[in-house]
C-alpha cells in the first residue's frame, strides 16, 4: 500500500517541494545570513565582501557533477545515496561553524563556510539530476514550480525568519550560532524524509558505462591542477600584483601600508590565479582522459554559440548581482535598519514577492516567448536597481512607514510592534518581483540549453557559471563601497546590467532558434 503511495504522482511531487526546500536552505547561510554574522561581529566590510567567495564551489560543481553521475553509494540505490550523504554532511559543517568566532577565527569560520557551500553545490548537482529521473514529461511543469517555491521558502526560514530570530529587540534574541544549530536539525530531518520516503528512479536509468578508473584519475588530475594552481596565487601571482599596485598606494603618515593595497592585491592575484587554474584543469582532464566530463563538455560546445551563450549566462544577472552583493550590511550600517526590519520586509515578504513574479513572468512567457521574456524582464531588473539608489539617496523614513503590530505564528514572533519603512518596502517589491520575473525566463533559457543525454552535467555546468556574478563580485563591490560610496555604487550596480541586454540583443537570431526544437520535443514526448 505504501509503495503504491510512494510511486504516486502527487508523491513525487511533494518530494520535489521538500527536496527544494532542502536546496534553498544552506544558500543565505553562507550568503546574507552569514554576511549579518559578520557585521555584527564588527568585521570590515571589505572582508566582508571577500566573504562572498566561500560561494566558489557553486560555480565549479560541474567537475564533481560526472563523479556523482558515474558513481553509486552502495545499498542506498541511484540518487538517494549521494543526497544523505550531502544532507547529512551539510547539517554536521552547520553545527562545526557555529562552534566559531567570526572576530577572532575569521579564517577558519571562512573555510568552514566554503564547506558548507561545496556541500551545498553537491547537493544541489543530485536533486538537479532527481528531478529529471523521476518527474514524467506531464509533472515538469509542476515539479519545477513547487521545486522553486520550496527553495524560496527555505530561504524564508534561513534568511527572513532567521534574522527575526536573531533580532534582541523585537524579535527572539537568539544568537547566529545558536540559529545555525537550529538549520542543522532542520537538515537532519530533510536527510531522514530522503532516507526514508524518497521514490527511487526508474530501474533503466543506471550509471553511464564510461571507464570508472578514467573518471577518478581524471578527477584527482582536476584537484592536483587546482593545487597547483593554488601555490601559483599564493606564491607568485600575490606578490606580483602587490609589486605592481604598490605605486598606486603610498604608504600613509608614519609609513604604514595603505589599507587599500592589500584588498586590491588579493582581488587581482585571485584573477590571476582563476585565469592559470582553470585552462590547467581543462588540460588535465583532457590528458588525464576524464571521459564523462570531456564527452558531456564537447557535447555541449558542439552546439551553435555556446560559448557566447555562457557569456550570456553571466552577464545577464551580473547587475543584480553587484546590487545584491552587500545588500545585508547596506541596509544594516550603511541605512540603519533594524534586523527585524530587513529580516519581515527583505526576507519575508520579498521572497513572497519573488514567488510571485516567478509565477507572473512564468504567465507572461507563455505569450512573450523565450527571447522578448529574457530581454523585457531584464529591462526591469535594471531598472529594480534604482530602488536601493534611492534609499542610499533619500535615507530610512523619508516616504513615512506604518507600525506591523506584534505576532507569534509558529516559528516567527515579533515580540514588540516594529515600524516597517515605506521606501524600503518599495526598494525590495521592486526587486524582488523583476528579480522573480527575470529568474523564470532565465531558468527556462537553461533548460532550453541542455542536451536530455547529459542533463545532470550540462545543467551543472551552467549553472555554475549563472553563480559566478553572485559569487565574484564581492570582492569588487566591497572595494567599490568604500572608494564610491553607497549611492554610485548602485548607479554602478545598474550600469553594470547593460552588458547582459546588449549580448542578448546580438544572439537574438540564436535564442529564437531554441524556442523551436524545444516545443518539438514537448510534443514527441
Amino acid at each position: 500500500m505504501f509503495n503504491s503511495v510512494k510511486n504516486s504522482s502527487t508523491w513525487r511531487l511533494i518530494i520535489i517541494l521538500i527536496l527544494g526546500f532542502a536546496s534553498g536552505l544552506p544558500l543565505a547561510l553562507t550568503g546574507q545570513s552569514l554576511q549579518a554574522w559578520l557585521t555584527l561581529d564588527n568585521i570590515d566590510m571589505a572582508t566582508i565582501g571577500f566573504f562572498s567567495l566561500v560561494g566558489l564551489p557553486y560555480t565549479f560543481k560541474f567537475l564533481w557533477a560526472p563523479l556523482m553521475d558515474r558513481f553509486e553509494i552502495p545499498f542506498f540505490g541511484r540518487r538517494r545515496g549521494w543526497l544523505v550523504v550531502t544532507q547529512l554532511s551539510i547539517a554536521a559543517a552547520l553545527m562545526l561553524i557555529s562552534e566559531f568566532s567570526p572576530s577572532t577565527q575569521t579564517q577558519s569560520l571562512a573555510l568552514i563556510a566554503t564547506l558548507i557551500a561545496f556541500l551545498s553545490a553537491s547537493q544541489d548537482i543530485v536533486i538537479d539530476a532527481y528531478r529529471t529521473d523521476i518527474l514524467l514529461p506531464s509533472e515538469r511543469g509542476m515539479g519545477s514550480s513547487l521545486s522553486v517555491f520550496g527553495y524560496r521558502l527555505a530561504m524564508i526560514v534561513s534568511g527572513g525568519i532567521a534574522f527575526v530570530w536573531a533580532d534582541a529587540v523585537t524579535g527572539n534574541g537568539w544568537s547566529w550560532p545558536f540559529i545555525y544549530k537550529v538549520m542543522a536539525g532542520i537538515m537532519v530531518t530533510c536527510a531522514a524524509i530522503t532516507l526514508l520516503f524518497l521514490p527511487s528512479v526508474p530501474k533503466e536509468n543506471v550509471a553511464p558505462t564510461t571507464n570508472a578508473k578514467n573518471d577518478l584519475i581524471g578527477f584527482a588530475a582536476l584537484v592536483a591542477a587546482v593545487f597547483v594552481g593554488y601555490q601559483f596565487t599564493n606564491r607568485l601571482a600575490q606578490p606580483f600584483s602587490e609589486s605592481i599596485l604598490s605605486g598606486f598606494f603610498p604608504p600613509l603618515e608614519g609609513g604604514t601600508a595603505d589599507p587599500a593595497l592589500k584588498k586590491w592585491t588579493d582581488m587581482v592575484s585571485l584573477l590571476l590565479g582563476i585565469g592559470f587554474t582553470v585552462p590547467l584543469a581543462w588540460w588535465a582532464s583532457k590528458k588525464a582522459k576524464f571521459e564523462t566530463l570531456n564527452v558531456s563538455l564537447a557535447n555541449y560546445f558542439s552546439m551553435k554559440g555556446a560559448a557566447s551563450f555562457l557569456a550570456l549566462i553571466i552577464l545577464y544577472k551580473l547587475g543584480d548581482a553587484f546590487a545584491g552583493s552587500l545588500l545585508t550590511p547596506f541596509l544594516l550600517k550603511g541605512v540603519g535598519y533594524a534586523q527585524a526590519e530587513i529580516g519581515v520586509v527583505n526576507k519575508v515578504i520579498g521572497m513572497w514577492l519573488t514567488i510571485f513574479g516567478a509565477i507572473f513572468g512564468g504567465v507572461l512567457m507563455m505569450r512573450l516567448g523565450l527571447y522578448r521574456s529574457l530581454f523585457t524582464f531584464g529591462i526591469l531588473q535594471l531598472l529594480s536597481n534604482l530602488g536601493f539608489w534611492m534609499v542610499a539617496v533619500l535615507g530610512k523614513g523619508y516616504w513615512g512607514g506604518f507600525t506591523l503590530p506584534a505576532f507569534d505564528i509558529l516559528i516567527v514572533s515579533l515580540k514588540e510592534a516594529s515600524t516597517v519603512d515605506w521606501l524600503l518596502l518599495f526598494a525590495v517589491g521592486l526587486e524582488n518581483i523583476t528579480g522573480g520575473m527575470g529568474t523564470a525566463a532565465f531558468v527556462a533559457f537553461l533548460m532550453a540549453l541542455c542536451n536530455q543525454k547529459f542533463t545532470a552535467t550540462q545543467y551543472a555546468l551552467l549553472s555554475a557559471f549563472s553563480a559566478v556574478g553572485r559569487v565574484w563580485v564581492g570582492p569588487l563591490a566591497g572595494i567599490l563601497t568604500v572608494s564610491l560610496g553607497w549611492p554610485n555604487f548602485f548607479i554602478f550596480s545598474t550600469v553594470m546590467a547593460v552588458p547582459g541586454l546588449v549580448m542578448l540583443f546580438k544572439l537574438k537570431d540564436v535564442i529564437q532558434a531554441l524556442e523551436a526544437p524545444k516545443n518539438i520535443s514537448l510534443a514527441d514526448d
